[in-house]
């Protein structure tokens, strides 16, 4: 009896041990969650930045694109999407009212599987590689980075008091 006793408090013992280290390594690990959320909002901003600009430069071939695809007013949603994708890639990149921005970036980049990469989206679980390899996919995962993870504490939006989630969730990294 008294070796179940030993074996009982020495698994106890252990397990607690355990939990002692999983709570402390994910506490280390959440220092690493603003920065990583600033250089994902950096870089696709950046990216969208790049793409909304070029299509700034070039709106009667963005306009020749979304003609052909059937698009309602091709000229005006070129530059809507230009505009979108330029200033939403700022807003993204310093942080700025992110979770609309990113709200906004994912309903245009679902769009944009609706409209541009039909066969890509439908082959989200038939052919997962085509679904990954079209122009929006890196682009909507940043924007639902955001979207759900919020900024991190590195961005504008920290500066002005609009809360992150790790704020709201009551954290303190």
């Amino acid at each position: 009896m008294s070796q179940t006793r030993l074996l009982s408090f020495a698994m106890n013992n252990l397990i607690a041990k355990l939990k002692q280290l999983y709570a402390h390594f994910f506490d280390l690990l959440s220092y690493f969650q603003s920065p990583f959320l600033l250089l994902v909002r950096l870089y696709w901003g950046w990216q969208l930045i790049i793409s909304g600009w070029g299509k700034l430069h070039h709106l009667d071939k963005v306009t020749d694109f979304f003609t052909s695809l059937s698009l309602p007013m091709p000229a005006q949603t070129a530059m809507a999407i230009s505009c979108l994708e330029f200033f939403g890639g700022i807003f993204l990149a310093i942080g700025l009212l992110s979770r609309l921005t990113a709200l906004v970036l994912t309903i245009n980049m679902l769009m944009a599987y609706i409209t541009a990469d039909r066969e890509a989206l439908f082959s989200i679980f038939s052919d997962p590689d085509k679904f990954y390899a079209a122009a929006p996919y890196t682009f909507l995962i940043a924007s639902l980075l955001i979207l759900i993870f919020g900024p991190g504490r590195i961005a504008v939006d920290s500066l002005l008091g609009i809360p992150t989630s790790s704020e709201r969730d009551g954290a303190t990294k």
